[in-house]
């Protein structure tokens, strides 16, 4: 048996250098070392030997054991190694990694608010976008039964706020989402003296159905500018300034007398069509003008809210939709797109 197993010895050392493969490694390994392997069949045959037979054979067959374990271990790194070293090709360029960007939105409005910097306004933060009753409508001059305090346009949260309301008629305030950022207004001019000039960027929602032109929410930039002197004529030259800024070419603007409930006079803005320059096209509906925006002088009883004298302070005030002007400026025709997304149009910007 002496013999037999320094043939098993002499065999499998040569095998396994001369192997070629894992899968070959590993048949070599139950050839030898399985549960059939011959190794393991003269071990089992040891209980037929005798006594001084077994203090010889027993201990020379576990070592050989012990050896093939580990010559096979070390074939098996060898493999594993070559095909590691095989598998990466240092010269080959990595994979490019993806940058991220900014939202089509949040660029028009970044690009909003540098351009009413660079004329002295300050930024102010947005607020709160759930508001009392009071801010939202009855500070701003907006009627009891004006529709717009009507479930079917506004999102009334349920139950009253323990606030008390400033009206004295009711005990508490009832709470909404704000339908605009004008609140913002009151809420400065309570705690700031004039003059001043701010923009108030922020989020606000409208109960209402959804389509190319329509979103239940969406981005709004608030401008409000108070002194004992600002005017119309302050106010048509900023609006100018800003749109041929932001368009990048001069534009016409236009002043058409309309009714907001807390400005007087009110005034729609139109803005010389920007595709095809006031000549008519697709887009103004052949009129060369564009409808961009609501504005007006700040009516006296809005400022008196405030806490100002309208007899000695005035201002203007207006509202600028972002996604109205990006897309006018980026030629998007639904306003779903921005809220779709939609990859292949994201990443457009």
């Amino acid at each position: 048996m002496n013999k037999e197993i320094d043939e098993i010895k002499s065999r499998a050392e040569n095998e396994i250098k001369n192997c070629v493969d894992l899968k070959s490694l590993e048949d070599l390994k139950i050839k030898y070392l399985g549960r059939k392997g011959e190794l393991n069949q003269i071990l089992r045959s040891l209980g037929d030997l005798s006594l001084e037979e077994k203090k010889v054979i027993g201990p020379k067959a576990q070592s050989l054991r012990n050896e093939l374990d580990i010559l096979l271990d070390n074939k098996k790194n060898e493999f594993l190694s070559k095909k590691s070293k095989s598998s990466l090709d240092i010269t080959r360029p990595g994979k490019k990694i993806k940058m991220g960007h900014l939202h089509p939105l949040t660029i028009i409005e970044n690009e909003i608010i540098d351009i009413f910097k660079s004329m002295n306004f300050s930024v102010i933060d947005g607020g709160q976008e759930v508001e009392t009753e009071y801010y939202n409508f009855d500070a701003l001059n907006i009627p009891k039964n004006h529709p717009a305090r009507e479930m079917h346009d506004t999102f009334w949260l349920k139950g009253d706020a323990n606030i008390p309301n400033k009206l004295k008629n009711l005990p508490t305030e009832k709470l909404l989402l704000r339908t605009h950022t004008s609140p913002m207004q009151i809420r400065y001019m309570e705690k700031h003296k004039p003059p001043f000039q701010i923009i108030v960027p922020g989020r606000v929602f409208r109960y209402e159905a959804t389509d190319a032109s329509h979103e239940i929410n969406f981005n709004q930039i608030e401008c409000l500018m108070v002194g004992k002197d600002v005017n119309l004529t302050n106010f048509k030259y900023i609006i100018q300034e800003f749109f041929t800024r932001l368009f990048k070419k001069k534009l016409e603007v236009r002043l058409r007398p309309s009714y907001f409930p807390f400005v007087e006079p009110g005034l729609e803005i139109d803005i010389q069509c920007v595709k095809c320059g006031g000549k008519g096209c697709n887009i103004c509906k052949d009129s060369g003008w564009l409808e961009i925006m609501g504005a007006g002088m700040v009516r006296p009883n809005v400022l008196s809210a405030g806490g100002y004298n309208p007899k000695e302070y005035q201002g203007f005030a207006f509202g600028l939709g972002c996604e109205r002007i990006a897309m006018l400026k980026y030629n998007i025709p639904d306003i779903r797109m921005f809220y779709s997304g939609d990859l292949k149009f994201i990443n457009q910007f």
